[in-house]
């Protein structure tokens, strides 16, 4: 029976998180991985409520976080971006759901960002397929 990833992404990259999707839809079916759900919200401060509402869900057994939180010139992605990550873990830990995260940041400038969206994207999916057959593994 086939797992069911939900990928939760942040639009305010889109057309860099693009690539990240098709990278990680890639990933997920190499995997046998099914990607029932592609979620977008607007940045990186709203994936900590939309992933608590996919978690919670019967239907979805792990998610992909995707996005990219630049360098500003304030700290404010910095703290941002260990504000939200600490609320995966929480959550993750909550629902015992795994969570792949392939979020590029904080601090990350746009010439980053080309040579790692598709490594990213595949990392985040390759971490929750060895975590989901983990739990299976363990489950006994």
């Amino acid at each position: 029976m086939a797992k069911h990833l939900a990928l939760l992404c942040g639009s305010f990259h889109k057309t860099e998180i693009e690539v990240m999707v098709a990278a990680a839809k890639d990933e997920a079916e190499q995997r046998g991985l099914d990607v029932s759900m592609e979620v977008w919200v607007p940045g990186s401060m709203e994936k900590p409520l939309a992933l608590d509402w996919l978690l919670r869900r019967a239907d979805i057994d792990g998610v992909v976080i995707l996005g990219v939180i630049e360098r500003g010139q304030t700290l404010h992605g910095e703290v941002m971006g260990h504000v939200v990550e600490r609320s995966y873990i929480d959550l993750s830990l909550k629902y015992q759901k795994p969570i792949g995260q392939g979020i590029i940041g904080p601090g990350a400038l746009p010439e980053h960002l080309p040579s790692r969206l598709e490594p990213y994207a595949r990392a985040a999916v390759a971490a929750a397929a060895r975590m989901l057959d983990l739990k299976d593994q363990l489950a006994g």
